[in-house]
Formats: structure tokens, C-alpha cells, sequence
């Protein structure tokens, strides 16, 4: 494709009226989302840094970080594969799943984009079905991922109402709860009679060999849950070093990709199922894919791996705005697998600067991307570098240089960085740029160079300053909209309110809430009739419960007529759990696998009910990975409210693959009524 096509591509995006609608439905409520979420967590900035660094020093020592995170991997049970690159990982795939067709259910993973595993698991005779809803669409509609995160973000209600009433063959209808609820109703016999599940990794532990993966609809959970053999794909720069640097990423991820304080499901995978547990993956693989990242760490585009995928840099883009993530296209036509300012350098760096280096030149370089990154990447850093044409090796390929770009936007290039490299030369050219605009500017329009250009014909040639940066500097520091000098913030400093004495259960049930979840507190003597009154109210006459629940006696549910299974039935409306712990800043509740503790309670049911102490609230995400029993659980599944997704139009519809309704006992001491 060369550059007058790619122009034309991204002509029609813009022209396409639907798909700008929808671009700007996400962006609007994305942005406003990730900016709340950041409210409620004041050191963000500090988070950031810290964050970078831990990054960085994982990039540059990964195959240290790899070698101690494989064994701790293998050590816990799971099959450990390492691809070079997309041909290596799909064999192995293959090699796992065995020639027999299989049904194949698969959670949204964006390595899986990448090395194009669908279509080789097709070819080779199996089913393959996208469980992720936005991906199930798109699979439907037969494209790739327009969004990281939000896989169907260009399409409208209209054009999923058509799409399922000609695929699923339902009556055509626009209410998207109603076609949320179909979908959850397909998939969830795709979820219980798959023979393999397919997920991504979010990061990978090194100390515990922990696999995190973060989901909204519980389909992540399904898919490492209820099929017999779990294959977990990862990206080999995806790694941290402690649980303690875990919940540093998990205080920024969902923040910046959803706008949430913490996904409704973080799941923490240790083992496969072990001899006592009723339910979880009996087999599972973890392939660590290379293809092309080693380059990328000894590349001037390093930086690049820090990503966690977050999306935050596409939502914020001005670019990716109006084009959404298939107007960015190879030479040969092909949709790149990652989209966006990110993906304008990932896309060229992981996959060749010939087919995707094109990509960089979509963009303004006006930093907004590099603002909201959580892991504070320089994106247009790496973006003129990709322009510059080395992503691949720390010298310039003088065949490749300038990507993209027309002989006289080289020249002038080339003419400004030997200008900017010398300082007495930048400041001569600012101050002879500023008289001579202040001739020219009235007679702009009829400059050659803004006519040439275009400029003049849109706006007025601007004036250039007459006073260098460093002359009109001021030591000033701005706190939200405000600008203060340094005494000003030293007293703001001094003067700050003190934190106060917080009510965690109080700060939990809030928190609870405001995900869509309800808590009730009560006293232990009280939880068996309140929740035998709530089983009644909602039609529950059987449940999945475990053989351990504080405060409840099995005997309580049969003298009232509600029967308590332990066995997996998906038939039930509800299930009925206890808690490791619970987090009081989130409203997420610590659920661990075990013996007697079906991780099918908490997943499957209509109606998830909890039991929690109020001693087993904790204050933070950090507090609760300390607990000794995290490490020790073959799975643990962080829920921070009911599932959840907003893929159609960015439409919240609460219940998707997972509960639709999350309710909390929290058993108070008798001294607090």
C-alpha cells in the first residue's frame, strides 16, 4: 500500500458518519471514565514513575526475569512452552490440542491477534469461538479487533441487531441488554462443552509463577475454569517481578483501559486443579511467545515493551478518533494487530518496518498519548524513531529512513534537527523567525509558503516568539487547574488534612455499591434467617454452596426447603461462597479455590452470595496480596462487583457470561449494634 493509498483509507474512515458516531461515543466516555477513576488515587503520578521503572528494569534484565518466572511456573505444575515466533507457538497449540476436532473456546487475547491463531486452528479442523462479546461480534462479521480493549468499538446497536438476527437467527431488535443476554445464552454451552480454553496473560508473576489475567465478563474465568485443558498465551515482556509491583499495575491498568478501580474479574492462576477441588482446568499451558520482542529489546523502540495494553493512548489519540483501529493497514492490505500510537510502533517493531512502518505517520506528535500512558512511555520519542526508519537495530538503515514521508518533508527535517542540535543556532533562527513573521504574518495568505502548504487558507501564519523558552521561564507548578509558585505548594503541603480513621466495612459496602453489588450487614445470629428471607424472595430453592460458610449451617437451608449442592450445576440459580479476604478501596471480594470451595459458585449462578467477615476486610489491593493463603491457592478470583461490559456503544449492561447480581453478607461483631 503506499502512501497516497493509505491516505485514501483513512479518507473514507473519516467520511464513514456511523463510524465516527461510535469513535466518539467511546472516546467520550472513556475519557471521562479513566479521569474519575484517577480522582481516587491522588499519588497516581508517583504510581506512574514507579511503575516505569519496574518496567524497565524488567526489559532490561527479561531473560533473567523469564528464567526464574519459567521455573516458579513449572514448579506449580503448569507446562511451560517457549515460541520464537507466530509458526513455533501455533504448532505448539496444535501439538496440545491434538488432530481429533476440538471445540476451542477463546478469552480475548491480543498475542492470539497477532500470530493469527484462529485461522490456523480452523485450518486444521477445529471450531474456534471468541467469548470476549465485542470479539464474538467481530468474529461473527468475519474482521479483526478495531479496539485492544473494545473489539467492536466502530460499530453501531443497528448493525449488531442485523448481525445477530441473521447469524444467531433471533428477531432483529436494537435493546442492547436484550442482545447482551443472547449471546451469554450461546456462549454459555460453548463454556461448558469446550474441550480446550484459549486465554492471554495480563502479567506474569516471577516470584510465585503467578498468571494474572484481568476481564470484565467472566469469560476469562470460563475459559480457565470449566474446560478440561487450559492454554494461557503471553507475551514475553509481560512479566513483574513481585505480587507487590502486581498490585501497582492493577492500581493503573483497569484505571486507564476501563475507568474502573479494579476489573470486575483479576484472576490469579497458580496450578490446574488439584486432587480435592470439584472444578478448575485439569491441564494447563503456559506458551511464552518471543516473535520478534527480542529485537525489540535490543532496539532504539525498547521502550515499546513497557506496554500493558491498557488502550488509554488509542482513546486519546486525535488520530485513532476518527479512524478507529482498521484504518491502520499494512502494504499489503492487512489490518495491523495493534492499532493506534502504540500500535504504530509495536505493529512495525514486532512484525517488519516494510509491511507497517507507514503506520507512524498517523499521528500528530502532540504528546496526549505520552500524558496518559500509564507506564510513562515516550511515545512520540518512538514514533520519530519508527519515522526515522530503525526500529530494529540501534543503527539507521539509510534505505529506510523517513518512512512515509515526501523528499521535501525530509529535507526539512534533516534542516531543523541540525538547527535544534545546536543551541546558539536554534536561538539565532527563533529570533530571526520572530521579526521576520512579524512582517510577513498580514500577508500571509498570499505567502508562497503557507499557499504551499495550505496554512494560510485555514488560519493565520502564526508569529513566532520573539523571546526564547528559557527567557520567559518561570518556576511554577500547576495542581489541577491552578498555578502556584514553590512557597505556595510548600504551604499547600503543610496545611493538608490529615488522613482520617476509615470504617472498612463501611468504605466496602460503599465501594460495593458504586460497582453495582449490595452488601447488608448484620449480626452472625441474624445472617441465617436474612439470607433464607433473600433465597425465598428470589425464587432460590437450590443453591451451590461451599462446605465451609461463616455463620450458616447447612441444616438452616434444608429446614427452610433450600437444598445445598456441591456438585457443578450450571442449572442453579445461585451460589453461595465465603471470602479469603476483602478489599475495603475497591469492593473486591478475595475468593480462593480449595478443597469444599467451588470456584463454579461464584461464577456460574445467576445470583452470587457472599459471606465475609468484617475482620477480613482489608484497606488495600497490596494488603490483601500479603496474605500467605494467595500464594498457596491454585486459583484465586478477585470480583469486584457483577459482570459487566459495555461493547455495543458503550452501553454498560450489567451480567454478561458471569453473575448478574453480586450480594455481601458482612458478619458485624456484636459491639457495632
Amino acid at each position: 500500500m503506499t502512501p497516497t493509498q493509505f491516505k485514501s483509507h483513512i479518507r473514507t474512515s473519516i467520511a464513514n458518519e456511523a463510524l465516527q458516531i461510535a469513535l466518539d461515543n467511546n472516546t467520550q466516555r472513556r475519557l471521562k471514565g479513566r479521569a474519575a477513576a484517577f480522582e481516587s488515587l491522588p499519588d497516581w503520578r508517583e504510581r506512574r514513575q514507579r511503575a516505569h521503572t519496574v518496567r524497565a528494569d524488567v526489559i532490561a534484565h527479561l531473560d533473567e526475569y523469564l528464567n526464574k518466572f519459567t521455573a516458579k511456573v513449572q514448579e506449580n505444575g503448569i507446562v511451560v512452552h517457549r515460541a520464537k515466533d507466530a509458526a513455533e507457538a501455533i504448532n505448539i497449540v496444535l501439538e496440545i490440542i491434538g488432530s481429533k476436532p476440538k471445540l476451542v473456546a477463546k478469552s480475548k487475547s491480543m498475542v492470539s491477534e497477532e500470530i493469527e491463531l484462529n485461522h490456523a486452528l480452523e485450518a486444521a479442523g477445529h471450531r474456534v469461538v471468541e467469548t470476549d462479546l465485542g470479539e464474538y461480534i467481530v468474529q461473527l462479521r468475519g474482521e479483526k479487533p478495531a479496539h485492544i480493549i473494545t473489539p467492536a468499538v466502530h460499530l453501531r446497536r443497528h448493525e449488531v441487531g442485523k448481525l445477530f438476527q441473521e447469524k444467531l437467527d433471533i428477531p432483529y431488535t436494537e435493546d442492547i441488554p436484550t442482545l447482551t443476554n443472547t449471546a451469554r445464552k450461546v456462549l454459555r454451552e460453548v463454556f461448558l462443552t469446550a474441550n480446550v480454553g484459549v486465554s492471554g496473560v495480563n502479567f506474569g508473576v516471577a516470584e510465585t509463577g503467578t498468571l494474572c489475567i484481568v476481564t470484565n465478563e467472566g469469560n476469562g474465568r470460563m475459559v480457565t475454569t470449566m474446560p478440561p485443558v487450559h492454554i494461557a498465551l503471553m507475551g514475553m515482556e509481560r512479566i513483574v517481578p513481585t505480587l507487590d509491583d502486581l498490585a501497582l499495575m492493577l492500581s493503573l491498568l483497569p484505571r486507564s483501559a476501563t475507568g474502573q478501580k479494579l476489573s470486575v474479574y483479576t484472576q490469579l492462576i497458580h496450578s490446574p486443579r488439584r486432587a480435592d477441588e470439584t472444578d478448575g482446568a485439569r491441564e494447563r499451558h503456559l506458551i511464552i511467545v518471543d516473535n520478534g520482542r527480542s529485537r525489540l529489546q535490543h532496539s532504539s523502540l525498547q521502550e515499546a515493551l513497557y506496554c500493558i495494553r491498557c488502550g488509554a493512548c488509542l482513546n486519546i489519540c486525535p488520530v485513532f478518533r476518527e479512524l478507529s483501529g482498521h484504518a491502520y493497514v499494512g502494504v499489503d492490505g492487512s489490518i495491523a494487530p495493534y492499532p493506534g500510537p502504540i500500535g504504530s510502533i509495536v505493529s512495525p517493531g514486532l512484525l517488519g518496518l516494510e509491511q507497517f512502518g507507514h503506520l507512524a505517520q498517523a499521528s500528530s506528535l502532540c504528546g496526549a498519548c505520552k500524558d496518559v500512558c500509564p507506564m510513562d512511555i515516550d511515545l512520540p520519542k518512538l514514533l520519530t524513531r519508527v519515522r526515522a526508519g530503525n526500529p530494529s537495530n540501534k543503527m539507521q538503515n539509510e534505505q529506510s529512513k523517513g518512512v512515509g514521508l515526501s523528499l521535501m518533508s525530509r529535507v526539512g527535517l534533516k534542516t531543523f534537527g541540525l538547527i535544534a542540535s545546536s543551541p546558539w543556532l536554534f536561538t539565532l533562527s527563533q529570533r530571526l523567525a520572530g521579526i521576520g513573521t512579524r512582517i510577513l504574518s498580514p500577508f500571509s495568505e498570499w505567502m508562497w509558503i503557507p499557499a504551499f502548504t495550505g496554512w494560510g487558507y485555514s488560519k493565520d501564519f502564526p508569529r513566532f516568539a520573539t523571546k526564547t523558552f528559557r527567557e520567559r521561564f518561570q518556576y511554577e507548578v500547576t495542581i489541577g487547574t491552578e498555578i502556584f509558585n514553590k512557597e505556595e505548594v510548600n504551604e499547600k503541603e503543610v496545611n493538608a488534612p490529615k488522613a482520617q480513621n476509615v470504617d472498612l466495612a463501611e468504605r466496602f459496602s460503599e465501594e460495593l455499591e458504586e460497582v453495582g453489588g449490595h452488601a447488608y450487614r448484620v449480626k452472625k445470629d441474624e445472617l441465617p434467617k436474612r439470607l433464607i428471607e433473600f433465597l425465598k424472595e428470589h425464587d432460590v430453592n437450590s443453591a451451590m454452596i461451599w462446605d465451609s460458610v461463616p455463620a450458616l449451617n447447612e441444616s438452616d437451608l434444608s429446614k427452610a426447603g433450600i437444598r445445598a449442592e456441591r456438585s457443578v450445576d450450571p442449572t442453579l440459580k445461585a451460589g453461595i461462597t465465603g471470602a479469603l479476604s476483602a478489599i475495603a478501596e475497591t469492593g473486591t471480594l478475595v475468593i480462593p479455590s480449595g478443597k469444599g470451595q467451588s470456584l463454579s459458585a461464584s461464577l456460574l449462578a445467576e445470583f452470587h452470595i457472599a459471606i465475609v467477615l468484617s475482620s477480613q476486610i482489608v484497606g488495600s489491593l497490596d494488603e490483601a496480596l500479603k496474605n500467605k493463603e494467595v500464594r498457596n491457592a491454585s486459583v484465586i478470583a478477585l470480583v469486584t462487583g457483577p459482570s459487566r461490559t459495555a461493547d455495543i456503544e458503550m452501553t454498560l449492561t450489567i451480567g454478561v457470561h458471569g453473575p448478574k447480581e453480586l450480594h455481601v453478607f458482612i458478619l458485624q461483631p456484636e459491639k457495632n449494634f
